[in-house]
This record gives structure tokens, sequence and C-alpha cells, in this order.
């Protein structure tokens, strides 16, 4: 058990042209999209994106969704001809629900997880700059955030691979009471309650209000805490992929490296049959909107076994049974992240009980909570002054200069674990040990070549040729730097490497 496994993060952009609140966000997300395609990566703004292999209403229950039956915002394998763009980072960045989303490459590990999501960050902010400056195009603001606070919201995603032997019921159980409860470490922090805002406060989290139901195919109607979209983007026989739907969209470091490496272990105790049986809740959905709403952090959560819980004292059971797993499975041998998130998990569960202002440094809600509370005393303003919600919008805003949490963070407010190198390498290089590495490397060497891509495979266009020509990457730990960098170094073209890959 360890925080190693495939992951990634995709988040999707709140999206605004100031004076213009009924401008088609549809094509304005589609000129941010362009304007960094055709400057950034010009060479490869051909490559489409393959939607041959998606299956988005395949159901992890054991049916699939018939496409009459389905909402048109889960056909997510129709190419509707909005922009699309592949990044030789390994990423997708593409329009999605009218919104500008970056989709990270895999990777192995919660800090890379973390490097690769800012990386998305300069992504969109060098974006929107060049659309900006293009002739006849207005003032784009884009925003990390989940909610325009009048009844919409947009998501940030996690993506897990797991053991297709484990069975989803099992998932599910093990999930609910976590997920209901970690938004007290990964929450955003929003001003309003209920889904159009309207009710008078803060809250932790700025996606709670938005979840329906427990478990569900959809992810913009009836929004399920544990989603079942069963597309792993791998070998089905092995392999399924957890599309996590219930997250905030982070701007503070330490929460998005938390919340990939808690899940992650999770993840492991549930492969591993550990019996959380014990932390099942009574009506989680409300459960996850009632711990949202106390920022006091003393709301009692109701298990089914008819204890009552806070929502520190479920995770910190979690943590406790994570910390015990892996000290039976590995000792004094545990690899150096799992031991950090363990330690962190632990630091900040004991600090949010005993003042959760000594966390301002470190989570997103109560680093807003604080500079909302220092507008609040000053000019002596109510919960449901309008200037407090343009104070939490400007926090996610992504422009530079603009935006407070990075102003936070530049002045040490707002603690880092990454570094500018880190990141802006991360903008154009792919992590080295997943398939990852071969995508974006064959996009960065043979751009004139490539026809596609995807998460699972790369579709060649070489003169010659009398087809296209598919490689698939169903492994996502194969396609390693490790393991074909030497075979890339020696082919200077497309038909060579297609040629050495035939010949094995």
């Amino acid at each position: 058990m360890s925080v190693v496994r495939v992951m990634g993060i995709e988040t999707e952009y709140g999206i605004s042209v100031p004076g213009h609140p009924n401008i088609n966000a549809m094509l304005t997300s589609s000129q941010i999209v362009n304007a960094y395609a055709n400057s950034v990566v010009s060479r490869t703004s051909k490559t489409r994106w393959d939607y041959d292999e998606e299956t988005p209403l395949r159901d992890a229950r054991g049916f699939d969704m018939t496409r009459a039956e389905a909402d048109p915002t889960q056909l997510t394998d129709a190419d509707l001809g909005l922009a699309n763009a592949v990044l030789t980072n390994g990423a997708r960045f593409y329009v999605d629900h009218a919104h500008p989303e970056y989709s990270s490459p895999e990777v192995l590990t919660p800090f890379d997880a973390l490097v690769y999501d800012r990386a998305g960050e300069v992504v969109m902010s060098r974006a929107a700059e060049i659309a900006r400056a293009m002739p006849g195009v207005p003032e784009i603001r884009l925003y990390k955030n989940n909610t325009d606070n009048k009844g919409a919201s947009y998501g940030t995603h996690e993506n897990y691979l797991m053991s297709r032997s484990t069975p989803f019921t099992d998932i599910v159980a093990g999930l609910l009471p976590f997920f209901a409860t970690r938004q007290v470490i990964t929450g955003a922090g929003r001003v309003g309650v209920g889904q159009d805002g309207r009710g008078v406060g803060f809250q932790i989290s700025q996606r709670a209000d938005f979840f329906e139901v427990e478990v569900g195919l959809e992810t913009t109607l009836k929004r399920p805490m544990v989603n079942t979209r069963d597309e792993p983007h791998a070998d089905p026989q092995f392999h399924r992929r957890l599309h996590v739907i219930v997250g905030d969209a982070n701007l503070a470091e330490v929460p998005t490296y938390l919340k990939m490496g808690m899940t992650s272990l999770v993840l492991s105790l549930i492969e591993a049959g550990v019996d959380l049986s014990d932390l099942s809740l009574v009506k989680p959905v409300d459960q996850l909107h009632q711990v949202s709403h106390d920022w006091a952090l003393q709301h009692k959560i109701e298990l089914a076994d008819g204890r009552s819980m806070t929502a520190l004292e479920v995770q910190l059971t979690y943590a406790q049974r994570c910390a015990e797993f892996c000290e039976r499975e590995y000792g004094g041998d545990l690899d150096d992240q799992s031991a950090d998130v363990l330690a962190r998990w632990f630091d900040l569960l004991d600090r949010l009980t005993r003042d959760p202002m000594s966390c301002a440094t470190e989570l997103d809600w109560v680093a807003k909570l604080k500079v909302l509370e220092g507008y609040r005393r000053r000019d002596g303003l109510d919960w449901s002054d309008a200037r407090l919600q343009l104070v939490d919008l400007q926090y996610s805003d992504m422009t530079a200069g603009k935006g407070l949490a990075r102003k936070l963070e530049a002045r040490g407010s707002l603690a880092r674990l990454t570094t500018d190198a880190l990141v802006n390498a991360a903008v154009t290089d792919p992590p080295v040990d997943t398939r990852a590495w071969f995508r974006g490397e064959c996009l960065r060497r043979y751009p004139e070549s490539i026809a596609a891509a995807s998460w699972d495979s790369v579709v060649f266009d070489v003169a010659g040729r009398r087809s296209l020509q598919r490689v698939p990457t169903l492994d996502p730990l194969r396609g390693t730097r490790a393991h074909v960098g030497e075979l890339l170094d020696r082919c200077t073209s497309a038909d060579e490497l297609l040629a050495e890959l035939a010949g094995k």
C-alpha cells in the first residue's frame, strides 16, 4: 500500500468577459484553446483527439446507458468540432461544456499530480494572454473555481487507476464517508449557500451543494458522490478508472497534494479488502452538504450503527487505518511521499481540531475565510454583502497579478511545495514514468506525422503509407522514457519508428 498509482486531474475553468454577460461561452472558450494551440504548439495543432476507444456511457454497475437516455453533456465521445489540442507534455487542452478544460497527463504520485495541475494553470494563463492580444478578442477572464454562484457548477475531476478485481460495491461503501468529510482538508471555500449561492454565509466546499445522489453515471445532472463511469483508458480486464467528480478546484498546493495522496491511500485500503463498514453514514449526500455548511467543524454526522462523529473524527479514523495498514505492510520501508501524506494528514486534522485558523497558510478554505473575515472586520460587512463574493471570485482569478491566491502565495502566506522551474518544465515536458511520455514525445518529435492521439493510442499519418497507423498504449506503465527512450532517440522519423515497432 502506498500513494503510488496512475492518477491525474482534469479541471474546467470558469470563463467570463467583463461587460458581456451573454457572450457565447463555447465560442470564447474555443478562442482560448485555439490561441494557445496556434501560438505555442502550432506545429502539432493539426493533431485531433481520438474518440474511437471512448465509452462514456458504460456503467461500472454492469450495463451501458443508451445514447437516447443520456444527457448530451454525457456524450464526451462525440467530436463536436470544438477546439481540441493535445500538448507535448501529454495533456489534453480542449473545450468541454462551454469551458476551457485542462486534463493533465497520467502521473504516478500525488506530487507529480500537483506539478502538472499547476502546469495547467500556466497553460490557461498564457492562453488567455495570447487570446486577449488578438484583434477583435475582448477581455477574457479565467477562474480556477467551481461555480458562478448563479446555479451553475463546473468540475474538477480526479482519476485513479484501480484493480478491476475490487468489487464496485466495496469502492462505494468505502468512499462515501471519506468523500463526505475529506472537504475539511480539500475544500476551496465559498461565499454563499445553496446551488445558486443565495443562502447567506460561508461554506467549506464549492461543489458540495451541487451533489444530489450517492451513486450514478451523470456528471452534470443529478451529480453523484461516486461516479460510475467505467471507462478505464487501459486494459479493462485488469483495470478500472475511478472518476472522482466530488472535489473542488484547489489553488493552494497542500490540499491538491493531499487530495490525491489521501484518496490513493484509502483506495489501497479498499483494494486490500479492509473492512470500513463501521464508517457507513446515514444519508451521505445530506452529510456532504452539512459538513460543508459548518465551517466551525462541530457538526455531528450520524453513522449507520447509531454513533455520531464529526467530520474531523471520521477523517482521523481513515488516517489511522491507513497508517496502521502501512505499518503492517511496510514497517520502516514506507516510501517518502506516502509517509509525508500521512504526516501532513494527521497534523492538519490535529490543528483543525484545536484552531482551524492555524491552517490558513495551507488550506484554501481557511486562507479564504481569513481574508474574508479581515474585510468583514475592517468594513463591517455582513455575509450577504456582494463585495465578499467579489473577493471570493478574485481568489481564483488566473489573470497575472490579479489572483488573490497567487498574491498570498507570493508573499509567503500560502505554502508552496513546487517550484517555478518544476512547473514550467511540466508545461512542455511529459512525465517520464508513464505512457504520457510516449504520447508527448511523439508529438514533439514527429508533429507533422501525428493525426490523432488519446489516452490509450497515438495515430500516425505517414507519407507513403496507405492508411493511418494506430499504436495502442493500453498499459499506462509502458511507453515510459526508460521503456522506449532509446527507441525514439534512434528513430529520426515517424516512418522509422513505425518500422521498428512493426519489427518488434
